[in-house]
């Protein structure tokens, strides 16, 4: 079904019933639909897949529709639901595991890049104090989660997130000097 005809059907319901809930709901979908679906194409890189995540964060919204305290703030309240809608999509992927030792394989990426830019930005990195370079290395370079880092390096969560908004900030200034 299309985000128009999910739309007409809260329409329809929206005339039988009468009810605000269902008028304000039909408001922030019509509002923000062109917004919600520009984010999913962006976040998914696939026109079906975002219409699919779109209607899955309408569908919630309109399920939760009662905690939203602030109309003000719907906008965000519905990039958020379509952010972890999106990111369930990979919770409920299973990835099998391979019997291959990892010893035995072997990268066929030689590629060193050798640029000017790449050059700054590894030196840059390397100037970091260590306790912002090794959160970010672990976030960028092993794709590791703010939680997942916060695990190996023994900190909160809040701390690591501390530490990479440094890191970043930090490698801003180096980059612009």
């Amino acid at each position: 079904m299309s985000n128009l005809a999910l739309l007409q059907t809260w329409n329809d319901t929206t005339a039988q019933t009468g009810r605000d809930d269902h008028r304000q709901f039909n408001a922030l979908a019509r509002r923000y639909a062109q917004d919600l679906q520009r984010y999913a194409h962006w976040l998914a890189g696939d026109k079906h897949t975002a219409e699919d995540l779109v209607q899955e964060t309408l569908l919630r919204a309109w399920k939760s529709l009662h905690h939203l305290q602030n109309p003000q703030a719907a906008k965000g309240w519905l990039f958020t639901i379509l952010r972890r809608e999106n990111a369930r999509r990979f919770e409920r992927k299973q990835l099998q595991e391979s019997d291959i030792p990892l010893e035995t394989l072997e990268s066929n990426d030689n590629y060193y890049d050798t640029s000017t830019e790449a050059f700054v930005l590894r030196r840059a990195i390397e100037e970091l104090p260590a306790e912002y370079r090794e959160p970010l290395v672990h976030q960028v370079i092993g794709g590791y989660s703010q939680k997942e880092i916060a695990e190996k390096l023994g900190l909160s969560s809040a701390g690591v997130g501390t530490r990479l908004f440094r890191a970043r900030n930090k490698l801003k200034q180096a980059l612009v000097a």
